[in-house]
């Protein structure tokens, strides 16, 4: 084999194994990069959700006199004027 086609043939298969090894890398990034789409797709499906559920929440909280009763009788124990409110003792466990 002439010198020429020898060095021919060594930067051809310099060249295909520098894009074999980017084609590896590139391959992986591509990957990791799906998964990272995947993932934020998730996230903002979660957030879409909670946001939803936070709207319903502010929209019974203006509109909706019952809720705001409901609230408040569970979680400030209050009660109207005139009602008997009767405290029971937690059961041991």
């Amino acid at each position: 084999m002439s010198p020429r086609r020898l060095a021919l043939v060594a930067a051809t298969v310099v060249v295909a194994t520098l894009l074999a090894a980017w084609g590896t890398s590139g391959a992986l990034r591509i990957r990791a990069i799906r998964h990272e789409i995947t993932a934020a797709e998730r996230d903002i499906e979660a957030l879409r959700a909670k946001a939803t559920a936070l709207t319903q929440t502010i929209d019974r909280l203006r509109n909706d006199p019952a809720y705001i009763e409901k609230l408040a009788r569970e979680e400030y124990g209050l009660v109207r004027e005139g009602e008997t409110v009767l405290k029971f003792p937690s059961r041991p466990k």
